[in-house]
Order: structure tokens, then sequence, then C-alpha cells
């Protein structure tokens, strides 16, 4: 009977878990309802996509889809090169058929398009480096202070980045490669790992864009993370969230953007914090803040207007 009570107590301790963790990823994006099949069936990418199917790491056993937008005039002139943006979550940015929920993709590769063909912002590639599931958990967070280290994969997700994709992209497509040129990007524990990942590689990344961060992760370390950071680092910042998020976003948010203030990031200049009024957390509202965080990152260079194409020309 004693025996039979403990693997009773056992068997509940172990849902109990189970429930918080499933929580978790419904607030934090990893898994939510699906409205349907239908929706999975409609694909909505828009412009140059090129996919590039079970990308291996050896440093994370899950293999995972890269998705690469390209600008247009990409195919026009095999001598440009271009600035890359790398974001987490891959499967949100460009399609509603693959997106956490379906039909609520980020629209990046839409945004991008109007406002290059614009001349509004500097032609860009973005690199989505889809997560791995229930396993997205453990490699968007850094090792827990202070105890047990359950999960905390981002160490080796950083690996991943800087060590195989990075390099994968820059051998396949035309990129500039410096960290100016190169940005780090995501959303709720997409940008918990972003902040982490990008003041670890301040000299791979020098544009940093962080929506509606997980920032109260394990007591919001990230916040004191950044306040032990020697000094100002050398890159540009976007941060936004919405004002309709759960609370706990958007008070984190409030204390990692005054926390960088503190350490010397200027608004306007190298640091721009938007609260979008009413947004909430849902994956499909963040494409309401592409185009603000778009227009600060990847302002227009002097010679990057598009002229008319003279014809087409082969690409890496």
């Amino acid at each position: 009977m004693r025996l039979f009570k403990y693997l009773r107590i056992s068997l509940l301790i172990l849902a109990a878990i189970g429930l918080i963790v499933f929580r978790f990823h419904l607030q934090t994006g990893a898994t939510t309802p699906d409205p349907g099949a239908a929706l999975r069936a409609i694909h909505t990418l828009t412009g140059n996509i090129k996919i590039h199917q079970d990308f291996h790491s050896r440093f994370l056993p899950t293999d995972r889809t890269i998705t690469v937008y390209l600008p247009p005039g990409y195919e026009d002139d095999r001598n440009r090169r271009y600035p890359v943006l790398y974001m987490q979550d891959g499967q949100n940015l460009f399609d509603g058929a693959t997106s956490f929920m379906a039909g609520n993709e980020w629209q990046m590769d839409e945004k991008a398009e109007t406002l290059i063909s614009k001349n509004q912002i500097e032609p860009l590639i973005i690199v989505g480096v889809s997560s791995s599931g229930l396993a997205r958990i453990s490699d968007f967070t850094p090792p827990m202070i202070g105890g047990p280290k359950p999960g905390g994969h981002a160490d080796l997700y950083g690996r991943m980045l800087v060590e195989e994709i990075k390099p994968f992209i820059d051998a396949q497509y035309r990129t500039k490669a410096g960290a100016a040129d190169t940005g780090l990007g995501g959303m709720s524990l997409g940008g918990l790992v972003t902040i982490y990942l990008g003041f670890k590689y301040p000299a791979v990344f020098g544009k940093l864009a962080i929506t509606s961060p997980a920032a109260f992760w394990n007591n919001e370390m990230i916040v004191g993370y950044v306040r032990s950071l020697p000094s100002k680092t050398n890159q540009r910042i976007y941060l936004s969230v919405g004002t309709a998020e759960q609370v706990e976003f958007l008070d984190s948010a409030r204390d990692l953007h005054q926390v960088l203030v503190d350490k010397g990031w200027r608004p306007g200049m190298n640091f721009d914090y938007f609260e979008a009024p009413g947004v909430n957390h849902a994956p499909g509202k963040h494409g309401a803040r592409v185009e603000h965080m778009l227009r600060f990152l990847s302002p227009p260079q002097l010679g990057s207007i598009r002229r008319p194409s003279r014809g087409a020309n082969s690409s890496r």
C-alpha cells in the first residue's frame, strides 16, 4: 500500500510538471492550438524564397529547416552583396502554412518586399531558422543560475548559429559577413536567446532585433546579464513589446529597456524601444511591428537605392 501511495504521488507530481511545461509552451509560443488543417494547405510565401530542409548540426540533435528570403534584385547583379538578418522561429516568418498558429505569420517577406521596392530600407537577406518543437525551451534558454541546470542549451544553439548556419549562408549566398551587416532577432523565448547570444557574440552580430522577449525567465536573469556587461557594446538594438501582453512580458521588457539605457544605449541613435498599443503576444501580431524594426535596423544606405534591372544574371 505504501508503494502504491508513493507511485500515485509521483504520477501526480509528473502530471503537474507536465502541465506547467505545456502552459509555458503556450505562453511563449512553442506550441499553440491549431485552428484547423485547412490553413496548413495555404502557403503565403512572397518573393524569392529558398528552403534548405533537414539542416543537421553536430551540436543539437534536431535537424531543422532554414528558410532564406532574398531581396528584389538579388538575381540581377552577381557582384552585389547584402546584409543578413538571422531570425529564430523561422517557421513563423514568411508562411502561414508553417506558422505555430496556422495562418498567422509575421509577414516579413511582404513587409521587406514593400519597403525595399520603395527604397525605404537597405535590401537585405533574411534567414529563418526553424525551432525544434518541444525542445525549443531548452534551445532558447541559458543555463539556470543558482541551482540545477535543466535544459539551458542556448550556448550550444549559439554554436550552431555561429559555427554552422552562418558559414553555410555565407558560402551559399552573396552576404556581407561582418558584424556591422549581420543581425540576430527573435520573439518571446527567441527574443531571450537573441539578447543572450547577441551579447555573447558582439563580433558576429552587430544588430539585435528583440521582440516581446521572455525577459522574466529565471527571475529576469537576462536583465542582470546585461547589467553585468563590462561596458556598452557597439551594437544597434531594437526592442519592442505589446501593451496588451501578459504583465510579466511587459514589466520585464520595461526593466530590460531601462538597463540598456543605463548601460549607455541612446534612444533614436543606437537603440529603439517601442511599446505597441493594444498588441498581445500572439505570433501573428508581430507583423505590425516588422516595418518598425526593419526601418530602424536596416535604413537605406548611400548607394543602396535600387535601379531598374538590366537583365537577369545567375546567382550564387
